[in-house]
């Protein structure tokens, strides 16, 4: 003690505490910490656990780190997830009642749950505490280590006065070896076990089982309690004799074969290679049984598995069984990956040096005085023999893919390419993929849809067909190589049909679909340039034609057309490119002018532009480029008819040029140049509007323009005039009237030029140019990118397919889930490939189950119509199987399920035990009738348990007899390598 006249604030910091001086000391302080925060301290109030609430309900568990001196463990409470039970009046009365885990040992609604701790299913506990070595240290061996612990566990619970029960693990721990106590007032349970690697011969059966419990009881009463009995015998199914896989594997021959015309290429495979269902394991439960009912012992047995009166079945899956679509998926995904260019992996050879040659020889012959035909120096006819040498100069054991195997894919990415045909009936045949992809669109609108949230293709495209190709060739044909090869076949013939004016097979009509990939988007621009080319062609051919046919009936001056003829001209040959729109000044002889982007035609048009100009009265301009007349209005400053001017279509964009069309404008900043400047790029298509409508109009006003472009902006009011009669006049609204105004400005600015002699908006050469260059430059990896979203796409419509035929709700509700989650990764410009790869995963799993689900109806007989009455129970059973960890049996070995189960057991029986005899009589002759099992039926049923667990409870008094009557649980596990006794032995602390 310190002195008494010491300063009382030293006092504090000299105080030394000796109470937790040994780390064994600090051990149990730390132990006692932990169970306090977790609130474990004083008497739980809880109901007792329903019947099968172990299985349905939620376990949670919460894990802290201690230390022994320098060793690690964790501690962890696992508990049962219960509805708190507000019952403070209770709580008085039942002070000397039993803990809830040693009422809990005698409780039989949860015995042998099929999903739970080890320590759940061997002592029936529903929150309890484990003290187990932490990661990377050594496991506790040593007996006096192992005793250390326990009497640290038993002075903290004394201590805290804590009624959960807490297991120290000891052993190595693959052996799941516990020793634990559990308090309460005035009782103590002991929870001891034994485990060894053979079952002892005395120990090998019920009596000798219910002789243990009894001598470790040691129950001094004469006239000893009944003990309680469950056993549950678990037998295993492996051999599947009479059922053979359902799953049929690809047929590679006819996908090999030329003469199939590659049929299968739009498909993509599905199932498990192997059997996703490796064992069945059947559970024989007799629930309730006191000692003396039944005899099991070294000579005799009762238990008979067919006289059970509870059965119950789980399946164990296949590890990861191998699965077509899954491999096919993550093939094709791998090639994301890599980083080597088509020239890289099939090599230039010498086909660049041939290609070079080519074409100076044909700019040599280009500039030489001799007549050389032009078409034989076409990009196209260089092109074809490009493809020939390079067939020529890769040898054939070089080539990826066969020319069968190739020809096959390409027919089918082409079918209109199966007969020649003249360019003109392309078109209907280019068209045939709408017609097919309305009806896929009304079979399943939503399923057909699917693409825009994806951002794929629609699923009867060109573009969707070649990512199934690209996925077929990757996988069965040679890999990267073959996916290189592929895609410069591909790129071929889209120059091919460029240069021959064949419109693109496969691709809707239209601008590019912004909604869709971008590789979708670049051929359905080239689809759109070749639509213009084709118009234009279209337009001098049928100019040229009607020229030379009016020279021979008319005599027309110059060859030029007159406005029927020309009328006539568009409706034959250009309406098909802009519907609701005449082309007729395509067919005009000067359509060079449409070409032309040089300044010479404004040179040109200068002299005429300045007639027109110089001639005031309006009908001594030519109108030119008419469409058809407004409804009834007339021009403001004359009596004509306003007509509608045949204008140039807007340039089709896709989103890339969109984004870098963006960015440009972004880049002019915010200055009144850079806005004007803005505003002038914007307004191309606006000027060549006006001045169409200006060739259409002579003689017309911006306010004319307006009425008919904008009608909004020309505001009529009625006015009384000088006369005082009431008249319409009309204005140009606010907006147009602001200085500067961009339409006033492009309107003093327009010439009047018909659409057929302005520059092109959108210069189709160009534009397919670029698109072809940007197809020639994808890498494989590059391609795999473009086309992902497509194979994602094609793999959710399978399953879905797929499912339809199974009907597993679960199933379906995962493919929503990978739906959603793929639309959030797929729209985004740069996805990221780690969750992309999760998602194919996901896929995985799904096909999987699907294949459990058509494993286990073959294995049960459903969709074979045998049992009529029989078949949704079975069907419920084989959906439950799927979904849930254990399913009874109804009716046990009586029910139809238990009579296929039973069927399914003895057809393995018997291939495993009668097989080799009929085998080896069938060779050495008629020695071996007294190797067959003795009479006709010797061969069991079924084989001997995998499994036999025995559960033995009573309640006496221990350890005297004047003792409180407690809880007494013996649980057995024999198996071929394995025999585990768990006990929980209570004692009375009080009355001993």
């Amino acid at each position: 003690m310190m002195a008494a006249d010491s300063d009382p604030e030293s006092e504090v910091f000299e105080i030394t505490d000796f109470t937790t001086a040994s780390e064994w000391e600090r051990f149990i302080s730390r132990v006692e910490e932990v169970l306090n925060d977790w609130k474990l301290i004083g008497r739980a109030v809880a109901k007792p656990p329903e019947k099968g609430e172990y299985t349905t309900g939620t376990w949670e568990e919460k894990t802290k780190e201690i230390n022994f001196a320098d060793f690690k463990f964790s501690i962890t409470h696992h508990y049962l997830k219960q509805e708190t039970v507000e019952s403070e009046g209770k709580e008085e009365p039942e002070e000397d009642a039993l803990p809830l885990a040693m009422q809990d040992l005698l409780c039989m609604n949860n015995d042998f749950p099929p999903r739970a701790h080890c320590l759940v299913r061997w002592y029936g506990v529903h929150e309890f505490v484990v003290i187990s070595p932490g990661t990377n240290c050594e496991a506790i061996i040593s007996e006096s280590k192992c005793n250390l612990l326990l009497s640290s566990v038993s002075i903290s619970l004394a201590n805290t006065g804590c009624q959960v029960p807490v297991f120290v693990q000891i052993q190595q721990k693959w052996r799941r070896m516990y020793a634990g106590e559990c308090q309460g007032p005035g009782v103590r349970t002991d929870f001891e076990m034994v485990h060894l690697r053979k079952v002892p011969s005395q120990y090998n059966h019920l009596s000798g089982l219910l002789d243990v419990f009894k001598s470790k009881i040691g129950c001094p009463l004469t006239p000893l309690p009944p003990v309680n009995v469950a056993i549950r015998f678990t037998y295993v199914l492996q051999d599947w004799q009479q059922y053979s896989w359902p799953q049929q594997p690809p047929d590679f021959d006819a996908l090999l074969a030329g003469e199939v015309g590659g049929v299968e290429f739009g498909k993509l495979p599905f199932g498990a290679c192997e059997d996703p269902i490796s064992e069945l394991h059947l559970a024989t439960t007799w629930p309730h049984l006191t000692e003396g009912i039944v005899v099991d012992n070294d000579v005799y047995s009762d238990l008979d598995p067919l006289q059970a009166p509870q059965w119950s079945v789980r399946v164990r899956k296949a590890d990861n069984p191998q699965c077509l679509l899954g491999d096919f998926l993550m093939e094709f995904f791998k090639l994301c990956g890599r980083k080597e260019s088509t020239e890289d992996i099939l090599g230039r050879n010498s086909v660049e040096e041939d290609e070079n040659s080519d074409i100076t020889h044909a700019l040599s012959k280009l500039t030489e005085p001799a007549a050389v035909p032009i078409p034989k120096l076409s990009v196209t006819n260089m092109v074809h023999s490009a493809r020939k040498r390079i067939r020529r100069h890769r040898r054939v054991d070089e080539s990826p893919l066969s020319n069968d195997v190739l020809n096959s894919i390409l027919l089918y990415l082409f079918p209109d390419a199966a007969v020649d045909k003249p360019s003109d009936n392309n078109e209907s045949k280019a068209q045939q993929s709408n017609p097919d992809g309305k009806t896929e669109q009304e079979k399943d609108p939503e399923d057909y849809n699917l693409y825009n949230q994806l951002k794929s293709a629609p699923s009867d495209s060109l573009t969707y067909r070649l990512a199934l190709c690209i996925c077929m060739v990757n996988f069965y044909h040679g890999g990267m190589r073959a996916v290189a090869h592929l895609w410069q076949e591909f790129v071929l013939e889209m120059r091919y049909r460029w240069e021959n004016n064949y419109l693109i097979y496969g691709l809707a009509g239209g601008p590019p679909d912004l909604r869709c990939c971008l590789l979708h988007q670049k051929l359905q621009m080239l689809n759109c340039c070749i639509e213009r080319k084709r118009a234009r062609d279209d337009g001098r051919k049928s100019a040229t034609a009607e020229g030379v046919r009016e020279r021979k009936v008319s005599g027309c001056e110059n060859g030029r057309l007159g406005p029927e003829s020309a009328g006539s001209t568009a409706t034959a040959g250009g309406m098909e490119v802009s519907p609701g729109k005449s082309w007729d000044s395509w067919s005009d002889s000067e359509d060079e002018f449409f070409e032309c982007l040089s300044d010479t035609d404004e040179l040109k048009e200068a002299p005429a532009e300045g007639e027109r100009s110089g001639a005031k009265e309006a009908s001594k301009a030519k109108p030119e480029g008419r469409l058809q007349p407004h409804g009834k209005l007339t021009l403001l400053n004359s009596d004509q008819p306003l007509y509608i001017p045949v204008t140039q279509e807007p340039a089709p964009m896709t989103e890339d040029l969109l984004e870098e069309q963006s960015e440009v404008l972004a880049k002019l900043g915010t200055s009144a140049e850079g806005a004007h400047l803005r505003a002038r790029m914007q307004s191309a298509c606006l000027l060549s509007d006006m001045e169409s409508f200006k060739a259409a109009n002579p003689g017309c006003s911006l306010e004319d323009f307006v009425r008919w472009y904008s009608p909004r902006d020309y505001v009529e009011e009625e006015v009384t005039d000088e006369s005082g009669q009431t008249v319409v006049r009309g204005d140009l609204s606010a907006r147009m009237k602001i200085p500067g105004n961009m339409w006033v400005e492009a309107w003093e600015t327009a010439k009047a030029t018909p659409a057929r002699r302005q520059r092109r908006l959108f210069d189709d050469t160009k534009e397919a140019e670029k698109v072809l260059h940007y197809l020639a430059v994808q890498k494989p990896a590059d391609l795999t990118r473009h086309l992902l979203p497509c194979i994602i796409h094609a793999a959710i419509l399978k399953e879905k397919e797929e499912e339809a035929a199974e009907d597993i709700p679960s199933v379906r509700k995962a493919i929503q889930q990978i739906s959603s989650l793929a639309s959030k990764l797929l729209r985004h410009p740069n996805p990221d490939y780690k969750k992309l790869e999760e998602i194919i995963n996901q896929i995985m799993v799904v096909e999987a189950v699907i294949a459990r689900a058509r494993s286990l109806k073959a294995k049960f007989g459903i969709g074979k119509g045998e049992r009529g009455e029989d078949a949704e129970d079975l069907e419920r059973f084989v959906s439950s199987l799927l979904e849930e960890p254990e399913v009874a049996v109804i009716g046990a070995g009586r029910g139809p399920a238990g009579s296929i189960i039973h069927k399914l057991f003895v057809s393995a029986q018997r291939a495993a035990l009668l097989a080799p005899l009929e085998e080896e009589a069938g060779r050495g002759g008629g020695g071996t009738e007294d190797r067959k099992p003795a009479g006709g039926g010797g061969v069991p049923d079924f084989p001997p348990p995998a499994g036999r667990e025995i559960l033995l409870r009573t309640c006496v008094p221990r350890p005297a007899p004047y003792s409180k009557a407690l809880p007494q649980r013996l649980f057995c596990v024999l198996m071929r390598e394995e025999f585990r006794l768990a006990g929980a032995f209570s004692s009375d602390t009080s009355f001993f």
